[in-house]
């Protein structure tokens, strides 16, 4: 096949954050004359942004760079790039592993592309990866969607959660400033986007270290304070925000929440764990009595409120009846959807070096009997939706059948519908649920919601 002299291909890797980043580098990339290419193998700049969470999507990296490399001997002029934690985690030992690289750089780097990319045009092989601080990033992103879009609020991470490598690959907490926040979403309401997620490694830490208390001694910007005063930006009809921390998760952000009427009543709380034992080795700053009480308070405010979390079972050390508390904290919260995980020891974390690691057998099984419980209790949730009208945004056609539309209701529930994407796509819509499965919906169009 022949290559295409100005064209780029990016596969993204892992979390939110992620996909943010990779829209960010994706608009530098086109504003420097790059055009998309959905063939890996049509493009002439191909860019992995990584994820060291779990060892699977490391290993998949190098799966992926392993057929590139082989390419790049037969035609020099691919240029080869690792963005991303993976990037910031091995540094120059991803050069060594893999000498066809071009460009090695981490997440703190993704607004100097352009800068960087330049260096390799001069015949330099690229590490990027020393800490720096991030300065307000004025580049555009190509935004995957039309109708939502990331709005990162805050990057980095201080916590020291024994299991986990962001804190080494993406830094210190650095939020942006209201006003840059504020001044990013006016420019997307603009430009006909209707939901934004405000995203953050911890995202109900955000302003802890920019300057100013109030007179009552907390910190003068927190999540809070920015849902308020971003609340009224014209355009945006819909404000989600992820990922929080039980820490960090105030009664006043939830009062907030419930006052606000853009703001989707969705939560994405990680528990982890179950198990107070657990959670301490964790490291991870409260228990599991203190994560009932936050979803109890959501609950009180806003009785039908979706929680989502994230879990880890298998953990080093983890007993059986530390795992069967993790499934008691599941049956009793019933969540609307749990992402599930087993752990998985990851360079650089003290976790990794401890001699109590459970046998894979141990942590499939668990994962297994886990993910039996979620769908269960999933199913189960999901009913309440049966025969109710729910406001859903729609997104997109959907691909498994052009007769239909997909979108999400304030929930986060994906919907289905019949109707024309050309007509609806951007619209609020209100659908009568006709189907409920554990992680889907689908209904029948009713009328579109007044703006």
């Amino acid at each position: 096949m022949t290559t295409s002299p100005r064209r780029y291909h990016i596969t993204t890797f892992g979390c939110q954050m992620n996909k943010a980043d990779s829209e960010r580098m994706a608009g530098i990339l086109e504003d420097m004359g790059f055009e998309w290419s959905e063939d890996p193998n049509d493009a002439s700049l191909i860019l992995y942004n990584t994820c060291t969470i779990r060892d699977n999507a490391e290993q998949k990296v190098y799966s992926y760079l392993g057929r590139q490399a082989k390419r790049k001997q037969e035609q020099a002029d691919l240029t080869l790039i690792v963005a991303g934690c993976v990037a910031q985690q091995e540094g120059e030992a991803l050069l060594r592993r893999v000498p066809e690289l071009d460009l090695v750089m981490g997440p703190q780097h993704a607004n100097r592309l352009q800068d960087l990319l330049e260096q390799v045009s001069d015949g330099n092989q690229i590490v990027a990866t020393e800490p720096i601080h991030i300065v307000e990033d004025i580049t555009k992103p190509r935004r995957d969607s039309t109708v939502t879009a990331w709005v990162n609020v805050i990057y980095g991470c201080n916590e020291r959660c024994t299991y986990c490598v962001v804190p080494n690959v993406r830094g210190v907490e650095q939020s942006r400033t209201p006003e840059a926040i504020r001044a990013e979403m006016a420019e997307l309401g603009q430009q006909g986007y209707k939901e934004i997620t405000l995203l953050g490694q911890n995202i109900d830490a955000y302003g802890r270290d920019l300057p100013g208390v109030t007179e009552s001694g907390r910190h003068q910007h927190t999540l809070t304070d920015l849902l308020y005063y971003v609340h009224d930006v014209p355009g945006v009809e819909r404000i989600r925000f992820a990922t929080s921390h039980p820490r960090y998760f105030t009664e006043r952000l939830i009062r907030a929440c419930k006052e606000l009427p853009k703001v989707c009543e969705h939560f994405h709380i990680p528990f982890q764990s179950g198990d107070n034992d657990i959670l301490k080795a964790m490291a991870r700053g409260y228990t599991q009595e203190k994560y009932r009480r936050i979803i109890n308070t959501i609950r009180d405010y806003m009785p039908d409120a979706s929680i989502s979390a994230d879990a880890i079972v298998g953990f080093p050390g983890e007993t059986e009846a530390q795992f069967e508390n993790t499934l008691k904290l599941v049956e009793d919260i019933e969540f609307d959807q749990l992402n599930t995980a087993a752990y998985s020891p990851r360079p650089g974390t003290p976790a990794a070096l401890w001699e109590n690691q459970l046998s894979e057998e141990v942590k499939s099984d668990r994962l297994q009997r886990l993910n039996h419980l979620v769908n269960t209790k999933a199913a189960a949730r999901s009913q309440r939706y049966f025969g109710r009208i729910e406001e859903v945004l729609v997104e997109d056609q959907n691909p498994k059948d052009s007769s239909q539309v997909m979108g999400r209701t304030r929930g986060n529930r994906l919907t289905f519908f019949s109707g024309n994407i050309n007509e609806l796509k951007g619209q609020l819509v209100q659908v009568k649920i006709t189907e409920v499965r554990a992680f889907s919906l689908t209904g029948e169009a009713l009328t579109l919601a007044p703006w």
